[in-house]
């Protein structure tokens, strides 16, 4: 028979649960930790599913937080087996979301099972409360998810004091890594303005895919920042540029050009965003530009979460978890700035958005034990 985690988990892969799709997730969850004595509260922002769920009033606040939303399978022939039909061959569990992350959500729900009928004088109303909070909304724009649930936590006064993001955090063996911080996101849509006219004559129009190549050059040669121990220098990318009529003898009006900083704690998006306008001002390029900032930096230092969950990782797999600041942005930035410490802590992520997504079999229970012992580490001593 199944493993309790491992059997949540290929149920809710079952679930075909696309952005912004919960596709029954949330309830399956609801009923069990309703069983449990928590209080669900079905939290629905525009189109999007959202779950937040408690047991106690007590303070500190541990909750764990996830996604049941997953991205797009691609061509389903070019999957081993359907990536809705959990699938187990040669003891890895095969499925759209079997990394990413439904394997961590049902081993948050398997770990509170477990450390509720291990710990029987724990008392939620006085030794401190555990919430799960969970979105469709993390692989799509995000606006609608977490966001919204934890400013609403935030204008009732609830505060969440540690917080468990079940994001695959792991890179060659479940719990080598953990994620204690993110950078931060900002992007850029920048339309550079010519004067469309004939090839033929130049000198009656104004290129402005000539002007991107000094510009790019000087974006992608400021220094940001050094970075500091926990976070690599800030970069800049470009990732799209487009222009043109698709004639070849018009020079175009305008060029548009998308690019990404991802930055560090040591820059801000406002010192960015100045830097840049200063660039484009040096070169006298007519432009107009729209920023996005997707995310805030983030950073949990050392502190009672970190020695908990590294506590867990050493006594349950007898491993040394690396603290890492990398990769790209998780629901963490959401849930950090008000206060609350988060790290991020889940299975192997190498297959994770890819054709037959996996995880390792027996990972949904170690991982299940590694959430009951943090439990333990945080409300039990």
């Amino acid at each position: 028979m199944d493993d309790p985690t491992l059997a949540l988990g290929k149920k809710l892969i079952e679930c075909r649960s696309v952005t912004p799709d919960d596709g029954g997730c949330q309830e399956l969850l609801a009923q069990r930790l309703e069983a449990i004595g928590f209080t669900c509260e079905r939290l629905k922002f525009g189109k999007v599913d959202n779950l937040w769920a408690r047991l106690g009033s007590s303070r500190p606040l541990i909750a764990f937080a996830g996604h049941t939303d997953v991205v797009p399978a691609g061509q389903l022939t070019d999957w081993v087996s359907d990536p809705f039909t959990p699938t187990i061959r040669d003891g890895v569990l095969y499925g759209r979301g079997a990394a990413d992350m439904k394997s961590s959500i049902a081993a948050f729900i398997t770990s509170i099972e477990s450390f509720i009928s291990q710990n029987q004088k724990y008392d939620p109303k006085q030794d401190g409360s555990i919430g799960v909070l969970i979105t469709s909304d993390e692989e799509g724009p995000a606006t609608d998810g977490t966001i919204k649930v934890v400013e609403t936590l935030n204008n009732r006064d609830e505060i969440i004091d540690y917080c468990i993001v079940g994001e695959p955090s792991s890179t060659n063996v479940l719990g080598d890594t953990i994620k204690v911080g993110r950078r931060g996101s900002l992007g850029a849509t920048l339309e550079v303005i010519g004067t469309q006219g004939h090839i033929a004559y130049p000198h009656l129009a104004d290129n402005p895919i000539h002007q991107l190549g000094p510009l790019i050059n000087a974006l992608t040669s400021i220094r940001w920042d050094n970075g500091n121990e926990y976070f690599p220098p800030t970069t800049l990318q470009v990732s799209n540029i487009t222009s043109g009529t698709g004639a070849s003898n018009v020079i175009p009006g305008s060029a548009q050009i998308k690019f990404n900083l991802r930055y560090s704690t040591e820059t801000s998006a406002s010192q960015i965003e100045t830097a840049v306008a200063q660039t484009l001002d040096s070169l006298n390029i007519d432009y107009q530009i729209d920023w996005v900032l997707s995310g805030l930096p983030f950073l949990t230092k050392k502190g009672a979460l970190i020695e908990a969950i590294t506590t867990a990782i050493k006594s349950e797999l007898g491993i040394d978890t690396e603290l890492s600041t990398s990769g790209g942005t998780s629901d963490g930035r959401f849930i950090a700035p008000y206060g609350t410490e988060v790290v991020e802590l889940g299975p192997i992520n190498a297959s994770i958005h890819k054709v037959d997504e996996c995880i390792v079999a027996t990972e949904p229970a170690q991982l299940s034990a590694l959430y009951t012992a943090i439990l333990n580490n945080l409300l039990c001593q």
